[in-house]
C-alpha cells in the first residue's frame, strides 16, 4: 500500500553527487523526457532548484506535493521513474515515529554515451519518431576542424611557472570537496541472461574466447532483453558481428543485434513499456487486476498518450494533422489524455475513420460543457449519445434534418455496448443477422486486444 512506501509528513534531504549545469537541462528536457514524461522531470528540476541552496535543510514531502501539484501517488511514481531511468537513488532510514529519506541526484548521460545505450537510444527512437530523433542527434554532432596542416605550439606547465619557496601550509585536510562525476547510466541487472549456455554453443575454432573476452556482459544482456533474443539467438549475432580479425567490436555486436531482429523479429523498433505500478492502497495486487474487458481498455485509454494511441490505431506514424488536433483538444479543451483517446476513437468510428478538425471540436465543446473528464464518463456519454442516435434514426428521423437512413450498419466495439440492457434496437433481429453482428463485435474486440497489448 502506498502509505507503506510514502507519506506526505516523511522528510527527505538532498545530495548532488556532482555539480549540475545547462548542458545537464537541455539532456534532460530533449533526451530524457520523451522517455519518462513531464511528471518526473519536474520532480527532478524541483529537486534540483532546491538543493542549490547552502543550508542543508529537510523537506516534508508535502512541500513537493504543494510545489508540483501533484498528489503523493504521482510523486511516488515520478520517483520511480527516475530511479528506475538512472536520474536518482533513494536512501530509507526510519524508527518507530520518523521516516527520512536521502534523494541522491545522478547525472544524465552525455549526448554520445546515450546514443550508444541501446536500450536509451531505441526508446527514444519509438517515442518520437524517426525524423525527429536524426534532427536531435545532429544537433549535438560537434564539427571537426581539419587539424592536418596545423601543428600545436602550446607551452606547458614548466615553459611558464618556476617554484619560489615560502613558508609551507597545509596541503592536504579531510574535507570532501565537489568533483565532476560521470553518469553510470540506467541501473540494469543482465543476470536474466544465460551467458553459460551462450558461451557453450560457440566453439573455440569459429569464435576464440578472446573475441568475447573484451564484450562487456551488460551490452549483451541489454541487446538480449531489447530485442527478445534468446541465448541460441545471441550466438547467431555474435556470428555475425565476427570481423576479419576474428573480433567483435562493440558497434559492430549493436548492429548486428539490430539486423539479426529485422531479419528475423520485426521491421518496427521494439517498444518499451512501463509495466511497474505500485500498490496505492485498494488491497493486495490481485485486487488490483482489471475485473473485466472494459477496465483494461479504461487503462489503456488512460495509460497512453494520443499519439501512441492514435499509432496503435492505424498501425503505423500518424498524420501531423491528426497528432495536431490531438494537441489541440488538450491544451483549448483540457481534455486529459484518456478522454482525448476515447474522443478520437468515437470519431474514426462515426465519420468513417477520418478525423477532421470541426468534428473534433464540436463533440469537445459539447463534452467540455457536460464536464466529461473522465474515461468512465466519455465511454457512458459515447453510448448515450449512439443509442439516442440509434432511436431518432428508428423513429426515422428525416423530420428535422431530412438525413437519408444509413445504407450500412456501423461496425461498434464492444464498449460501445449497454451491459446493463440490451438496447431496444437489437431486441428485434433475425437469427442470422444477430450471429453476424456477433461475429463484427469479436473482431473489433480482438481489435482492441490487440491495440491494448501494443500488437499492430
Amino acid at each position: 500500500m502506498l502509505y507503506q512506501e510514502l507519506q506526505p509528513v516523511d522528510t527527505y534531504m538532498l545530495k548532488f553527487s556532482t555539480p549540475f549545469s545547462d548542458y545537464d537541462r537541455q539532456l534532460l528536457s530533449l533526451f530524457y523526457q520523451p522517455l519518462i514524461g513531464p511528471e518526473p522531470i519536474s520532480l527532478f528540476l524541483t529537486m534540483w532548484a532546491d538543493g542549490e541552496t547552502d543550508d542543508k535543510r529537510q523537506f516534508s514531502h508535502y512541500h513537493l506535493m504543494n510545489n508540483l501539484s501533484m498528489p503523493l501517488k504521482t510523486v511516488f511514481q515520478a520517483r520511480i521513474s527516475l530511479e528506475a531511468i538512472g536520474l536518482l537513488r533513494s536512501y530509507m532510514n526510519s524508527d518507530e515515529e520518523n521516516r527520512t529519506f536521502v534523494y541522491e541526484l545522478l547525472p544524465p548521460l552525455d549526448a554520445e554515451s546515450f546514443f550508444h545505450d541501446p536500450l536509451l537510444a531505441t526508446f527514444l527512437f519509438s517515442k518520437i519518431g524517426e525524423q525527429a530523433y536524426r534532427d536531435l542527434r545532429s544537433r549535438f554532432v560537434t564539427e571537426q576542424l581539419d587539424m592536418e596542416n596545423f601543428k600545436e605550439v602550446s607551452r606547458n606547465f614548466l615553459d611558464v611557472y618556476t617554484p619560489v619557496n615560502g613558508n609551507a601550509h597545509e596541503l592536504l585536510n579531510e574535507q570532501q570537496l565537489s568533483d565532476r562525476n560521470e553518469s553510470n547510466g540506467i541501473p540494469f541487472d543482465h543476470s536474466f541472461f544465460d551467458f553459460d549456455l551462450m558461451m557453450s554453443g560457440l566453439s573455440e575454432q569459429m569464435v576464440p574466447r578472446r573475441a568475447i573476452a573484451g564484450v562487456s556482459r551488460e551490452l549483451v544482456g541489454k541487446l538480449a532483453f531489447l530485442y527478445s533474443l534468446s541465448p541460441i539467438d545471441m550466438q547467431k549475432v555474435i556470428m555475425m558481428a565476427l570481423d576479419e580479425n576474428l573480433e567483435v567490436p562493440e558497434e559492430r555486436l549493436r548492429r548486428a543485434a539490430t539486423d539479426f531482429y529485422k531479419m528475423n523479429i520485426s521491421k518496427a523498433a521494439p517498444k518499451l513499456n512501463k509495466f511497474y505500478v505500485p500498490d496505492t492502497g485498494q488491497g493486495n495486487s490481485e485486487s488490483q487486476k482489471p475485473q473485466s474487458k472494459q477496465q483494461e481498455l479504461i487503462a489503456y485509454f488512460e495509460s497512453t498518450s494520443p499519439k501512441e494511441f492514435l499509432f496503435d490505431l492505424i498501425g503505423a506514424e500518424p498524420f501531423s494533422v491528426d497528432v495536431k488536433i490531438a494537441e489541440r483538444l488538450m491544451n483549448v479543451h483540457k481534455l486529459s489524455f484518456g478522454v482525448i483517446n476515447v474522443l478520437l476513437h468515437y470519431i474514426v468510428l462515426h465519420n468513417d475513420g477520418k478525423i477532421t478538425n470541426g468534428f473534433a471540436e464540436r463533440i469537445a465543446s459539447r463534452w467540455a460543457m457536460n464536464k466529461v473528464d473522465t474515461v468512465e464518463k466519455a465511454i457512458d456519454y459515447s453510448r448515450k449519445e449512439h443509442d439516442e442516435y440509434t432511436q431518432w434514426m428508428k423513429e426515422g428521423g428525416k423530420t428535422n434534418s431530412q438525413r437519408k437512413k444509413p445504407t450500412r450498419e456501423e461496425k461498434l466495439p464492444e464498449w460501445f455496448l449497454n451491459k446493463d440492457e440490451e438496447p431496444a434496437a437489437q431486441k428485434e433481429v433475425n437469427p442470422e443477422k444477430e450471429l453476424e453482428n456477433d461475429r463484427k463485435r469479436k473482431e473489433l474486440l480482438a481489435k482492441l486486444e490487440s491495440m491494448r497489448n501494443g500488437v499492430n
